[in-house]
């Protein structure tokens, strides 16, 4: 290791602190908050732990850590694209850690325990890092590298071949990247991604592009009005044209590198947001609607940036016609004719946008009425007479066929009538200068110039209304799932969920006395609607360690509710849930539900497309390791699934899904009660999930599930 490296590295102990100097330093909007050492019972050895330490830090913080990781071959780049981030070193005997900030050229800037950041060379940070892998095969490489003869100006370069080639599967772990969660300011996101530079660049490059396209035409239009066309303006001419060519480079490349850090960030927004929807909001509105918005988020990420651009670049030329029209012929007149024109387009733009609106929503109907068709289809067949199929069909088709049609007679005016009706007027406007022979041939061009710029403004400004006009509309229905990203978590208390992530053996929770109840709930009131009635009214429940529950009641009753109020998944109206005397605030949403998990009901509980082992692990962990496959395999034959695993080509890798093996109705119930099972919770809350089985398969499970549950809630119809 350099020399001057161990001085710039944190100790264990400090990690809490090296973690906020990171987060402080390079992620905009990160919050203020005093991180307490790293718990005795925290082994830094202990990768896994310390991972959960370190991204529970990081959320106190209000920021994300991802932990990445890279084989050996790959550690320059990874260090070189690495920043704001947390690097694990192992030294003789202990762990330290470096935080890198940013790249600059050859070097990295390296956070010290001083607070004050320190170039380092990326090469000396990769030794460091690859020194554990390296040192045990260092000896025999040099060995063979000698008894090759290998002249000594080439010995590092063979040395490197060859540690590439030995450790080519070895991966570099223990390193974790800081940003912004997807929940964040969208404004802190652009801007910690560069995003306003690359604007400017856009902005800048295109305005620099059209004076020099101006000052290109004046010279030749100067040596042509003098009626002497000089070598000298021609070559000036040709100069100032070709100046133009790297500045078009500069403009597409800051327009690619905005359009696709923009959408990516969009993206992640959108999809982080719809995973925080509010459920019983989202079951209210059926899958059309869910469908059209998923529409509607590509309309928004590839229109919304195509028409920004076209609108950055219409008000760069609009502001380049109005100086030109102002310094020719009849200037102030063509001025006001150019504005009064550009207030009669807005108009037409705000028409369209009307109509445009209203042809949206008719389509999303649609959408939503055909996919609503095709879910219930079998039971359509079924239940519904053949000449019921279509009604109202043709009278849906025939409304949208009219809005099309008028929404398509105003788009031809927009994009055909107002390029060319503006040059009209404005050559009208121009006619009595000309005729009455007062300003002279250049102001005359100028005039003429300027009233082509104009033509070219108003194209751009109508070529990219139909693209803003879309990607507003689209906002309006994907702005739940924007807005919903940054909807209030709720983290818990930092010390708190510090020192639960910090425990090992993927048991998460704290082990207090096995008399303290888990759940104690007390005059819990929920209802649906703000003006409905409770579903649940001053109902209360206590759970203690190792309690089997069979909770019975009536259809309606609110047993379901109960359970996703014990699970986190809703908050009561009124009342108090505590879990091992803490309340959902103090502990966080994420540890609630780490330690109480339901298998809900089987109309909401899903086969997701992926393999028969992401459905069962996706509640645990993901990629698994391999006693991950070894319990989930165990779990699913104590469950009675062994002949199924057996049928299966694959096993547990074997894709399920609409597109995939299809399981029975019976076979669903089980993997339901494993994936509940296989996330190691205190309490396991199984809702109507033995409904389906039949007797035999019923006792197999109940034996599997009083195994492996600590804490068990079986609700059941009696």
């Amino acid at each position: 290791m350099n020399t001057r490296l161990p001085e710039l590295a944190w100790p264990f102990a400090r990690l809490g602190e090296a973690i906020e100097a990171a987060a402080r330093h390079q992620v905009p909007g990160a919050r203020s908050v005093e991180l307490p050492r790293p718990p005795r019972d925290l082994r830094p050895f202990d990768l896994e732990a310390l991972g959960r330490w370190v991204q529970a830090a990081a959320d106190c913080l209000g920021v994300e850590a991802e932990p990445v990781e890279a084989p050996y071959p790959e550690v320059r780049r990874l260090v070189s694209g690495a920043g704001p981030a947390l690097f694990c070193l192992p030294v003789p005997g202990n762990v330290v850690f470096l935080v890198v900030l940013r790249r600059r050229g050859k070097y990295v800037s390296v956070l010290g325990p001083d607070s004050t950041p320190h170039r380092v060379e990326i090469a000396t940070v990769c030794r460091a890092l690859c020194r554990h892998l390296e040192e045990p095969i260092a000896a025999q490489v040099d060995q063979v590298l000698r008894d090759a003869g290998v002249r000594r100006r080439r010995e590092q370069r063979a040395r490197t071949a060859i540690m590439g080639e030995q450790l080519s599967a070895a991966r570099i772990t223990g390193c974790w990247l800081f940003r912004l969660p997807p929940g964040a300011s969208f404004a802190q996101q652009l801007r910690q991604g560069g995003m306003p530079r690359q604007l400017g660049i856009l902005v800048g490059s295109h305005a620099a592009q059209h004076v020099l396209g101006i000052m290109a035409w004046w010279a030749i239009g100067w040596g042509a009005l003098q009626g002497r066309l000089e070598a000298g303006w021609l070559i000036a001419w040709a100069l100032l044209l070709a100046s133009q060519i790297p500045l078009r480079m500069a403009m597409i490349w800051a327009q690619g590198r905005l359009a696709y850090g923009v959408g990516g960030l969009l993206k992640q927004r959108l999809l982080f947001g719809a995973l925080r929807l509010d459920p019983q909001q989202t079951r209210r509105q059926g899958a059309g609607h869910l469908l059209g918005r998923v529409i509607e988020s590509e309309v928004v990420e590839t229109l919304a940036i195509n028409g920004a651009f076209g609108g950055l670049i219409a008000i760069v030329e609009v502001v380049t016609a109005l100086v030109v029209l102002s310094l020719g012929a009849a200037g102030g007149f063509l001025v006001l004719l150019f504005v009064g024109w550009l207030a009669m387009v807005v108009g037409a733009c705000l028409w369209f946008y009307r109509h445009r609106r209203r042809w949206t929503v008719d389509r999303l109907n649609m959408t939503h009425e055909l996919t609503e068709r095709m879910i219930g289809h079998r039971t359509r067949i079924t239940q519904e007479t053949p000449s019921h199929w279509h009604n109202g069909e043709d009278q849906a088709l025939g409304h949208y066929f009219s809005l099309s049609r008028k929404m398509d007679h105003l788009a031809v005016f927009l994009l055909g009538g107002v390029t060319r009706g503006w040059v009209i007027i404005g050559l009208l406007g121009l006619l009595p200068a000309f005729l009455w022979g007062g300003p002279s041939t250049g102001a005359l061009a100028v005039a003429i110039g300027g009233i082509l710029l104009g033509a070219r403004a108003f194209g751009r400004i109508t070529g990219s209304l139909a693209f803003l006009t879309d990607a507003f509309i689209s906002w309006q229905q994907i702005a739940p799932m924007f807005h919903a990203a940054r909807a209030p978590g709720g983290g818990g208390s930092p010390a708190h969920v510090l020192a639960q992530q910090a425990l090992r053996g993927g048991s998460d929770h704290l082990r207090p006395a096995d008399h303290q109840p888990i759940i104690e709930a007390h005059d819990l009131v929920f209802r649906y609607r703000d003006q409905g009635d409770p579903v649940l009214k001053d109902c209360a429940l206590q759970v203690n360690p190792g309690d089997r529950l069979l909770l019975e009641g009536p259809s309606g009753g609110g047993k379901s509710t109960l359970a996703s109020l014990l699970c986190g998944l809703r908050v009561p109206e009124s009342g108090l849930i505590l879990l091992r005397g803490l309340d959902r605030h103090t502990m966080g949403p994420q540890n609630w539900r780490r330690k109480v998990v339901a298998a809900p009901q089987f109309h909401e509980n899903h086969i997701l497309n992926g393999t028969f082992a992401f459905n069962l692990l996706m509640g645990r962990r993901w990629p698994p390791a391999a006693g991950d496959l070894e319990e989930a395999e165990a779990t699913c034959r104590e469950l009675g699934l062994g002949p199924l695993l057996e049928r299966m080509p694959a096993r547990l890798l074997q894709m399920l899904g609409e597109t995939g093996w299809q399981l029975s109705h019976g076979e669903k119930s089980r993997l339901y009660i494993a994936r509940a099972l296989l996330q190691r919770a205190e309490v396991i809350v199984l809702d109507e999930s033995f409904a389906s089985l039949d007797p035999e398969t019923l006792r197999l499970c109940l034996q599997c599930v009083l195994k492996r549950a600590q804490t068990l809630l079986v609700i059941a119809h009696p």
